[in-house]
């Protein structure tokens, strides 16, 4: 056999120690292994991850000025709680981006984002089917993400993903308080694709303030 036919195997090249660590407590936090509160120590985080604590102290860092932790020198590093005013700059970044998304796109709605929502949907009925709040609450983010990109302005797309990891760590810390929220999140964007089907802007921006209005009552905690 030619040995030019044979395929060389390609070696793939794990991430930088850094970013291993980095990766590694930043999902924990967004899926609440790491829960507000909860203060890592370099050490424990070198040997769950298998590298020394220089990278350790490089993610860390990194995950400081992104503001989901705290750093205490010579003590470790602690997972900053969701507060209530950063819930209401959320919500209230997100009502206004999302209400202008939704007049945009009525009577303009494309066929293939229509496929797209409906697929989201399907997969949050299967991720709530079993159970799994991460997955369902990256598919709830992206349901929306979608229709802020479809509205075409390129500007507030950007502004709207720079509050995708305090959506998901919102989104899962308010399903495990509310576990009937699963069910009313996908009640809701069925509501919401079907004001941006047969609606008029008024109706589908109704229809988001509802829902956000109900996302922002369960993350303070409130009944």
């Amino acid at each position: 056999m030619d040995a030019a036919a044979v395929a060389t195997p390609v070696a793939v090249k794990s991430p930088p120690a850094a970013e291993r660590v980095y990766l590694h407590v930043k999902a924990g936090v967004l899926d609440r292994s790491y829960e507000g509160g909860t203060l890592l120590t370099e050490g424990g985080l070198a040997d769950a991850v298998g590298v020394s604590r220089t990278p350790v102290r490089e993610a860390l860092l990194r995950l400081e000025a992104e503001g989901l932790l705290k750093l205490y020198p010579k003590k470790g590093a602690l997972v900053l709680p969701v507060s209530a005013q950063e819930i209401a700059d959320v919500v209230e970044t997100r009502l206004l981006v999302e209400q202008h998304a939704v007049a945009k796109l009525v009577g303009a709605l494309p066929d293939r984002l229509v496929a797209r929502l409906e697929e989201l949907l399907a997969e949050q009925r299967g991720h709530a089917a079993a159970g799994d709040l991460a997955a369902f609450a990256v598919a709830d983010r992206c349901f929306h993400a979608e229709i802020v990109r479809a509205a075409g302005n390129r500007i507030l797309s950007q502004l709207y993903d720079q509050l995708r990891d305090r959506q998901l760590r919102m989104g899962v810390a308010t399903m495990h308080a509310e576990p009937s929220r699963v069910a009313m999140n996908i009640a809701e964007h069925t509501e919401i694709l079907d004001a941006l089907r047969h609606g008029g802007p008024r109706q589908a921006e109704a229809a988001v303030r509802r829902h956000l209005s109900r996302v922002n009552t369960l993350a303070r905690g409130e009944s």
